[in-house]
């Protein structure tokens, strides 16, 4: 798959519109402002901004509250070795 093949605007949530179960569970990289992400909560290539997590504060539904930041925003596909250390991290 080639970066082409990513969408736009992609969200980890799935009550968003702007979830892609298949693009997520291939492996997403973002990088912003020149710098790799991995707290990124939803993006926008396009528009130019990423929503991060907002500490550890919830809304009223116990998401977590995001914040938009604003900067150039490239994405791209992670190896499948990328993918499964990163897995690994997060546990």
């Amino acid at each position: 798959m080639t970066n082409d093949d990513l969408p736009d605007r992609l969200s980890i949530d799935p009550d968003s519109p702007f979830y892609d179960e298949a693009a997520l569970a291939a492996g997403v990289g973002v990088r912003f402002k020149g710098e790799e992400k991995t707290n990124v909560e939803e993006y926008c290539v396009s528009e130019g901004w990423v929503r991060v997590q907002a500490g550890k504060a919830l809304d009223r539904k116990g998401k977590p509250l995001t914040i938009k930041l604003k900067g150039p925003v490239e994405v791209w596909r992670k190896a499948p070795e990328d993918a499964a250390s990163q897995d690994a991290a997060q546990e």
